[in-house]
Formats: structure tokens, sequence, C-alpha cells
């Protein structure tokens, strides 16, 4: 190596020393002028916090949530996973008010079992609501109902859904958060997200009319239109052959709107979540499946 070159390499290495301290000395300004301190309370709130990460309280994440609680613009009780005296102890750290919410439940707008609703085929192929639904809609006769594979039940991670012996998906109320995550995975969009004080619940999606809807599934609203008459004025409306519930109106809602729906797909859900029938409502003895076509 000739003198020349050395001097060339410590021309350089100098060069690119220089550089190293130029870049560190701007991103010591950069870190001084643009750090935004982190409030300690938020790590303290991400242990409290369930860490599921559901996004039931409004955000992506419990992360988020809790950075939401420091900024007040979110209360304790908007997590809906979290035990009540854990949200007074949420509360409590922050020093706020735990804060009110309406609790919502995940419902589902059909009671077709397998003992009440036929079933026109057999379906073989992977056990999933969202493949059976790409086989011409499903082996189910009612083309809005129920496919019974259980994808909703898998989706919930708090075992809020469990398939009962009829091939029908139940709601744990005490356990679901209303995450939405049923709400995604049902094919046929029969899951919605559902305030709990509100009673009145049309357990159907059908929309086929009167003797033809029965003949797929005995528990199949009509189209009678009976509850239309017996509810408060503007509370229901026929669309379709099926009854629709204003939700704006939900406050008139009584007992009156279910009493002679012939079929019981009109329902009244009591305090516990219980299903109640009218009175006229067809009586449902069989527990066995259908036969087949």
């Amino acid at each position: 190596m000739t003198p020349l070159d050395f001097e060339k390499i410590l021309l350089a290495f100098s060069a690119m020393a220089l550089l190293g301290l130029l870049l560190s000395a701007l991103l010591a300004l950069a870190h001084r002028t643009l750090f935004v301190p982190v409030d300690p309370r938020i790590e303290g709130l991400v242990e409290m916090l369930p860490g599921s990460n559901c996004g039931a309280c409004g955000n992506p994440s419990c992360q988020a949530f809790a950075e939401a609680l420091v900024a007040e613009t979110a209360s304790p009780a908007q997590c809906t996973v979290v035990a009540p005296e854990e949200v007074s102890r949420i509360a409590a750290y922050l020093g706020v008010a735990a804060g009110e919410i309406d609790r919502q439940v995940a419902r589902l707008a059909c009671a077709g079992g397998n003992n009440v609703a036929r079933q026109r085929a057999w379906y073989e192929g992977w056990p999933s609501c969202q493949a059976a639904d790409q086989v011409a809609g499903g082996a189910k006769g009612c083309a809005w109902g129920c496919l019974g594979l259980g994808d909703c039940e898998r989706s919930c991670d708090f075992a809020a859904i469990v398939m009962n012996e009829q091939g029908l998906p139940e709601v744990i109320a005490g356990n679901c958060t209303a995450c939405g995550d049923c709400v995604d995975a049902c094919p046929k969009d029969l899951f919605s997200l559902e305030l709990m004080r509100h009673k009145l619940w049309v357990a159907c999606k059908n929309l086929l009319f009167d003797e033809e809807a029965e003949a797929e599934c005995a528990v199949a609203c009509n189209g009678c239109g009976l509850c239309v008459k017996d509810a408060a004025p503007g509370l229901i409306s026929m669309q379709d052959n099926l009854a629709v519930i204003d939700r704006e109106r939900m406050e008139l809602a009584t007992r009156d709107a279910i009493k002679r729906c012939p079929t019981g797909a009109i329902v009244w859900i009591e305090d516990d979540e219980q299903e109640l029938k009218g009175d006229k409502a067809k009586r449902i003895i069989r527990r066995s499946p259908l036969p087949i076509g």
C-alpha cells in the first residue's frame, strides 16, 4: 500500500466518523425535541386489562384502550370482558368514575334446529358453515337458516356460544362480550349485536310466505302480520314477508306483540335471556332430527 492509498483510506474513515457523529447529534436533538413522555399508568392499566384485544370496548387492542382511558376518552365500564370488581379497580386506579355502558349481546335470528327445519340434502365436506354455504347455499331447505356447523362457536374466544343437540348455536349471555366475532363468522348474517334491554326479537330471516315458509321450518315467520297489528303503531313492519322491528321505537315494545304469533318466530326475551313465545305459538315436542329430503 502506497502512502497515497493510506491517505485516501484515512480521509474516507475520517469522513465516515464525522458523518456518524453528525447523525448521532441530530438523533439526540430529535429525541430531545420530539420525545413524548409515556404516562406510566398505561403500563399498569395494560396489566389490569384482559389482554384479549377483542375490540368490544371500541378500541383495536387493550393497549389502545389503556391509552384512551388515560386520555379520558373512554370509561372503564367499556371493557365488557373483565368482572365488575375489576372495572371498579381500574376506575379507582385512575381516580375516575367507572361509567356506565348499555350492554350488548349477540343474538341469533334463527330458531330452526334440525328438529323443526328440513335438510334437503346431505352435506359431505369440510365441517364449516363457510364451506357449506359455497355449495348451493348449504343443504338446509330454508336458504336463510343456520347451517349448524359451528363456525360461530369456534370463533368465540369467551365460550359464549355452544351448539345444542339440534345443531343450533346458543348464546350464553353472561360470557358474551359483544366482540362481534360471531357476526363476522356467520355466512348467513344471522348474528347481530343487540342491546340487552331490548326484549322483543324476531328469531327468523325466512322470506317465504305462509305455508311455503312453514314447509321448510315449523318456527319460521310466515308473514301473517299479526304481530304488526298487536304491537304499538310503527314498532313492527312487514318487509318481504318478514317481521322487522324498528329499534328506534323499542321502548314501545310489550309482550302483546308475541301473543298471536302462530309459529313463535317473534319472542320476548326475559332478563335471564330466556325466550318466551306467545300462547298461540305451536308447541314443539320433537327433539330428534327431521328426515332428510
